[in-house]
């Protein structure tokens, strides 16, 4: 099986014909992926029904509904403070999400919740600038970038569908490569800015930040492809419907990702 470069669904173990499958544990892993007490997680057949395409689909586009709400608000309100703890509430969702795989929805909703309080305040942060005496004019950022990043997941689902880009074992390792690159990339330029003005130029405004930008997104767009790959292979092995919500939150993480490189990028072009 293809393994993700979405950690959210990188460690997913596998039936014998390659497609995922949730009941099964790796070696050494005591209690199944997702059983506790040492017993393995109950099959599809004896615990729901199995997962389909719209199980997936509807949770997906309640989370994101969710995050739209949440973020309108927050940048409305003008608390923008709520940003940072958005992401730290986010953070560690996500990092109980991930390592105990939980599908636990209300685990998935506050992820959802908490990230777009954090996205909206760093959004209204934006347009607050924008209404300030002298400031560089960033109205309507939001809503540009919340449709390009709808624009990007629509059409690299389309791209998936169609079969115009296949995801192979060649390419999902050189995704999972390059997201690997621009992260430490991103370190090394946090830390150099602490030393020079500007870092390494990634992120301030210039040619080579716009090119960075363009890389991140991207490599965001081909993470959705093995995000829609692994979501395919999840229904065709029957695993319980539950899943969704955790199939849902995988792809939350990317569209975060996205949003804020896109965001970024068109802040370079109102500068």
């Amino acid at each position: 099986m293809r393994t993700s470069s979405n950690p959210a669904f990188r460690n997913l173990p596998t039936s014998p014909g390659g497609y995922a499958r949730f009941g099964d544990a790796p070696a050494g892993m005591a209690g199944g992926m997702f059983g506790g007490g040492g017993s393995p997680m109950p099959t599809a057949a004896a615990d729901d029904r199995p997962l389909t395409v719209d199980d997936v689909v509807q949770k997906t586009a309640i989370n994101v509904v969710l995050a739209l709400a949440v973020g309108v608000v927050t940048a409305w309100s003008g608390l923008y403070v709520l940003g940072l703890l958005g992401f730290v509430v986010g953070l560690v969702l996500a990092l109980i999400i991930i390592f105990k795989q939980s599908t636990n929805k209300f685990l998935v909703l506050g992820y959802s919740a908490a990230e777009g309080m954090a996205l909206g305040a760093i959004t209204g942060v934006f347009q607050n600038i924008a209404t300030s005496p002298g400031g560089t004019s960033y109205a309507g950022i939001g809503v540009q970038a919340v449709l390009g990043t709808l624009g990007v997941f629509i059409g690299m689902l389309v791209v998936y569908k169609t079969g115009a880009i296949r995801v192979t074992p060649r390419l999902t390792k050189m995704v999972i490569g390059a997201a690997i690159g621009v992260v430490v990339l991103m370190l090394a330029n946090l830390v150099a800015g602490f030393f020079v003005p500007g870092g390494m130029g990634l992120r301030d405004g210039g040619t080579l930040a716009i090119i960075f930008s363009l890389v991140c997104i991207a490599i965001g767009a081909f993470m959705l492809m093995l995000d829609f790959d692994q979501a395919d292979q999840a229904v065709k092995a029957g695993v319980p419907a539950r899943f969704a919500w955790y199939l849902a939150f995988g792809f939350m993480t990317t569209l975060v990702w996205l949003y804020i490189e896109i965001l970024r990028l068109l802040s370079y072009f109102r500068e």
